[in-house]
């Protein structure tokens, strides 16, 4: 068995969340860490590669009165952070190759099958979907499921983007199930045993190491909370 890092962190907002994921990804503190989001309060993420200006009128359409919207280092589309159950998995990648369809059918394929072992029957989308495109008018990500997401009665509940660091990989996920927050613990758990038997890991539950959680909050200022980054494009 290999040991697996469950790191906790106390309640962040949006761009805080996305700067510890970025600090994790440097400081490595073992070669898999799983994070659970923990909210200060509703944020909007987008992915790295969709326009500023489309993104906000698209939020704007949905009459969400969220204001604190940040860029992903990952790709996807519009996620609203409001009642879900949000969580990072940074995970040894080694090669050259970025494949991420193989990524996300491994990923989705070992969550659906806990839930499948709990009783639970989610589907997994298996079927050719146009990616999300730059000036793509339908960015909501749960709104447009896309192959390989996992269903609930037609419904998209769980998604995710990624990013591939060298030889590891960052792998973000948004869970959107109408008991996500409130049934948290088990949801947890179903990841937690999906992702550790899947990569063959040992967990152990850490907090942050407060250099980390520094380079975080650093981060998170010169970075996250910039229009230089968010409105890049």
């Amino acid at each position: 068995m290999t040991k697996g890092l469950i790191i906790e962190t106390q309640p962040l907002d949006v761009y805080e969340q996305m700067a510890a994921d970025e600090a994790l990804c440097e400081a490595l503190p073992a070669p898999y860490v799983l994070r659970f989001y923990n909210w200060k309060a509703p944020g909007v993420t987008f992915g790295y590669s969709q326009r500023r200006k489309a993104v906000g009128e698209a939020v704007a359409a949905a009459g969400s009165p969220i204001a604190d919207i940040v860029r992903r280092p990952t790709g996807g589309g519009i996620v609203f952070h409001e009642t879900d159950l949000t969580f990072s998995f940074i995970f040894h990648s080694p090669g050259v190759y970025f494949e991420p369809g193989k990524t996300y059918e491994r990923l989705h394929r070992s969550i659906n099958a806990e839930y499948a072992r709990l009783g639970i029957s989610f589907d997994l989308l298996n079927e050719k979907t146009k990616d999300y495109a730059v000036n793509d008018p339908v960015m909501n990500c749960f709104s447009k499921p896309v192959d390989k997401d996992i269903l609930y009665n037609g419904k998209k509940v769980l998604g995710g983007a990624l990013r591939k660091l060298g030889d590891y990989m960052l792998y973000q996920a948004s869970f959107q199930a109408p008991d996500a927050r409130a049934n948290a613990a088990l949801h947890r758990n179903a990841m937690i045993k999906a992702l550790g038997g899947e990569y063959g890991l040992q967990w152990e539950t850490v907090g942050i190491p407060a250099d980390t959680l520094a380079k975080a909050a650093e981060t998170a200022g010169r970075k996250y909370r910039t229009p230089e980054w968010n409105e890049r494009i």
